[in-house]
């Protein structure tokens, strides 16, 4: 008998340091694709779920999870560019594309970076406005100021940067989980709305493709090739296949984390809004609806989510403009200066007082246009063995890259079409 219990108490501790071994070891690679997530929960989710939600109720949510579905495989793709070559994206273009193609893909890839730093910025400054009443030219000015601090702790190690974004993005989970806990869906509905798609009418597709032809973002697919980097030093053949997978569970982590937040967004304006009969467009209107119908805590909620989002995404966004100001043609441009650069603009335009709905509307058609030229090369460097050896892309992939790259482009172009014609 005590023989028995000896034999137990040794494998019980086995058990306990395997699935502590196992733990650190996914630890160790978690990281890359929680920064890469925020892209997905910016102030333009906030904006496109809102109004899907108080319009079309729960109808539009099976959009977003198709959204996230097309998003995981571009963000596999991205990494193992990254972890098979040695090499971020624009770097890889820089070396395989002729001179003046790379110009082209460089400026193309700098205004996305620039026209998505301003929608982040706009999202940040309007967090702190709706929160603290700030002017919104200081608030832009202390979202600056902010996000050039997150990204200048990467002087630290990229692994401080990622802690501080994984807090951002925990505090804009818990805030929705509070304005579900609040919101009390239907959750039937829910569910079944994940599963069948449905289409009410021609406005809800014009909302849909605005959900799907403007989720995926071309800034973090440069970006995530070069977060890998940071744990890819020196690796075998073996080692990186290990590193390829582990980080393929990060993207899943993530990525799904991302798909509840934003789906949350969406659920609670349909259980709050269209239960109440109300049209909300904007997030300013969102603010102010949630006092009333759910109490000042659901607003302080909102407003937090938002300055979380908008600080987090802001970092995001100019963490890729440094990576794509260098790696395209090899400009030797001092970091901080590469981080001012790209942040200046959307400065600028925030001190101005410019209409942001209009600039927002400018900053999409931009990043619509930009998002080919980075899954494109992407896709063709990934299924060339010569540049990925072992990881190269396998028949499955190919096609599913084909399909994927149409179906964004066509949303893409879809919404080009619905903003010049509302411009127009």
């Amino acid at each position: 008998m005590e023989n028995r219990t000896q034999l137990k108490s040794l494998f019980d501790n086995r058990n306990f340091l395997s699935i502590k071994r196992s733990l650190k070891k996914i630890l160790k690679y978690f990281g890359p694709a929680f920064v890469i997530s925020v892209a997905y929960i910016d102030p333009g989710n906030f904006a496109t779920n809102i109004s899907g939600g108080s319009i079309f109720n729960y109808h539009l949510i099976w959009v977003i999870l198709w959204s996230n579905i097309m998003a995981i495989f571009l963000q596999i793709m991205s990494a193992k560019l990254g972890i098979a070559t040695g090499h971020n994206l624009p770097e890889m273009c820089g070396l395989i594309f002729k001179r003046k193609v790379n110009w082209f893909l460089w400026i193309a890839a700098e205004l996305a970076a620039m026209a998505t730093d301003l929608a982040e910025f706009l999202g940040g400054t309007l967090g702190l406005y709706l929160l603290f009443h700030i002017p919104l030219v200081y608030a832009g000015l202390l979202t600056g100021v902010i996000t050039f601090i997150i990204v200048y702790l990467e002087k630290y190690g990229q692994k401080i940067v990622e802690m501080v974004i994984f807090v951002l993005v925990s505090v804009i989970s818990l805030s929705y989980a509070f304005e579900l806990f609040l919101a009390k869906p239907d959750w039937g509905k829910v569910f079944f709305h994940t599963i069948v798609p449905s289409i009410p009418n021609g406005e809800a597709l014009l909302i849909a493709v605005g959900i799907l032809g403007a989720t995926v973002m071309p800034h973090v697919i440069y970006l995530h090739s070069q977060l890998v980097q940071y744990r890819n030093t020196g690796m075998t053949i073996e080692e990186k296949k290990e590193h390829l997978k582990m980080e393929k569970l990060d993207i899943i982590v993530a990525m799904n984390i991302a798909f509840i937040i934003n789906a949350a967004m969406l659920i609670v304006s349909a259980a709050v809004f269209y239960k109440n009969g109300m049209v909300v467009e904007s997030i300013e209107e969102a603010h102010m609806s949630l006092k009333p119908l759910l109490g000042p805590l659901s607003s302080w909620a909102f407003g937090i989510a938002l300055l979380a989002s908008g600080l987090s995404s802001s970092a995001v966004s100019t963490m890729a403009g440094q990576t794509i100001m260098k790696g395209f043609v090899g400009l030797n441009i001092p970091l901080n200066l590469r981080r001012l650069i790209t942040m200046m603009p959307a400065l600028i335009i925030i001190s101005l007082g410019i209409d942001p709905i209009k600039t927002l509307i400018i900053s999409q058609v931009i990043l619509s246009l930009e998002l080919p030229m980075a899954i494109i090369p992407m896709l063709i460097i990934t299924s060339q063995k010569k540049f990925m050896g072992e990881f190269v892309n396998k028949p499955i992939e190919k096609i599913t890259g084909v399909i994927v790259t149409l179906v964004i482009i066509t949303l893409n172009g879809l919404l080009l079409y619905f903003t010049f014609a509302g411009m127009a």
